[in-house]
């Protein structure tokens, strides 16, 4: 193995998403060296739209770059909840000042490539290293230091490895042989200019259609420029062993059903490419030696929450926290490396476990049928657009500041 010459008390990410570079931009901007490691041969994210909530704008505030996040998206005014079937107006939150007040941030719509070019620039800018083509093979710990081997026989020392390295985590089995958990939901996805949809909700609305087994979510892109749609379905073919499921027959079978505003929607999405949709189990143990999870590499979750990203961007202002508070700028033995990492696993896990669990709560509760159906939207459309009895726990700090 080559060693790429680096400093011991560098912090390594493995994973260049959008939890990765957050990460590597707090531990920057913290003073610490950081180096991130991606597997492809450039940095770059697949999927088209992305929610951010006020719990994750507010520390891309903190991280100097929520300016650009929002010149590059959209602020909404209202994320809207309608049936599916019916077409009926359930209920909406208003996003607007008072929601803003409240949660201390803005809710923002952002394309994913937009962010993690933002992301990127940050890192460089703060000068964070930025390697390519960088699978990593083999993780270890050792008294003084980290090391970290890759496929193509280069190798790192440091302080301390973060695995942001997604779903399907390598790092993630140095504590768990669990597996990813199919939930036999596939997503089909479009980010398309505006002028290539035929109909579309009104553009300052993130709008959620919900019906049994199925929902499609709308919302602008690019200010207003591109417009992003996903589309969500349980598969039949799945639940019945078939190994060819969620195929784009399926997906307009299972709509047709729809009202017309959703139907219409549907010959947008992208053809292509299908996105089966996984979550795994809750661990509580995040810590090996010198290395620690983040993002969907310790707490991948279904999107009914539109939490994902949050998540990891929740992670990575908690660690680049627990950096400052234990962990030496030079010289950081094991016993300062595994108390950092201690104290970020604790304030971390109880509150993405909740999150993981609470989003396959969400789904149901989007997904259900007959007299659950009835009874859902009942209760949907009793509650007032300013009622944040539900968003408190997820959106805001420890003290919401109220309107």
């Amino acid at each position: 193995m080559t060693m790429t010459p680096t400093r011991s008390d560098e912090i390594v990410v493995v994973g260049g998403g959008i939890g990765g570079l957050a990460t590597a931009l707090a531990c920057a901007q913290a003073g610490r060296p950081v180096r991130v490691l991606e597997r492809a041969d450039e940095f770059g994210e697949i999927g088209a739209g992305l929610q951010l909530a006020p719990n994750a704008t507010r520390i891309l505030d903190r991280l100097g770059v929520l300016g650009r996040v929002i010149d590059a998206g959209v602020l909404p005014q209202r994320l809207v909840f309608n049936d599916a079937l019916t077409g009926r107006r359930l209920t909406h939150l208003d996003l607007g000042p008072a929601f803003r007040r409240r949660y201390g941030g803005p809710y923002v719509v952002v394309h994913r490539s937009d962010l993690l070019e933002i992301l990127l620039a940050a890192c460089r800018e703060h000068g964070v290293l930025l390697d390519t083509g960088k699978e990593v093979t083999a993780v270890g710990t050792e008294p003084d230091r980290a090391t970290v081997a890759c496929a193509d026989g280069s190798g790192y020392d440091a302080a301390l490895v973060v695995g942001a390295d997604g779903l399907r985590s390598g790092l993630r089995t140095l504590l768990s042989d669990d597996e990813p958990l199919c939930s036999g939901y596939v997503a089909y996805r479009g980010a398309v200019p505006l002028e290539q949809v035929d109909a579309h909700a009104p553009l300052t609305d993130v709008v959620v259609w919900f019906g049994p087994g199925l929902h499609l979510v709308q919302y602008p892109l690019r200010s207003g420029r591109m417009y992003n749609q996903v589309a969500v379905f349980r598969s039949r073919r799945f639940e019945a062993g078939e190994p060819e499921w969620g195929t784009p027959e399926e997906l307009d079978e299972v709509f047709s059903a729809t009202c017309e505003q959703v139907r219409t929607a549907i010959p947008a999405l992208w053809r292509d490419k299908r996105w089966p949709m996984f979550d795994r189990e809750p661990i509580d143990e995040w810590v090996a030696g010198r290395a620690v999870l983040l993002g969907d590499a310790a707490h991948p979750m279904l999107q009914y929450l539109a939490q994902g990203a949050c998540q990891a961007i929740e992670d990575a202002a908690a660690l680049a926290d627990a950096v400052v508070k234990h962990l030496p700028v030079t010289g950081a033995d094991l016993a300062a490396v595994e108390q950092t990492l201690r104290t970020y696993q604790a304030d971390r896990v109880p509150r993405t476990a909740r999150v993981q669990r609470s989003a396959r709560v969400w789904g149901d509760v989007w997904h259900v049928d007959g007299l659950a159906r009835g009874l859902r939207n009942e209760l949907f459309a009793r509650r007032e657009p300013d009622d944040f009895t539900d968003t408190d726990w997820l959106y805001g700090t420890e003290e919401p500041t109220h309107a």
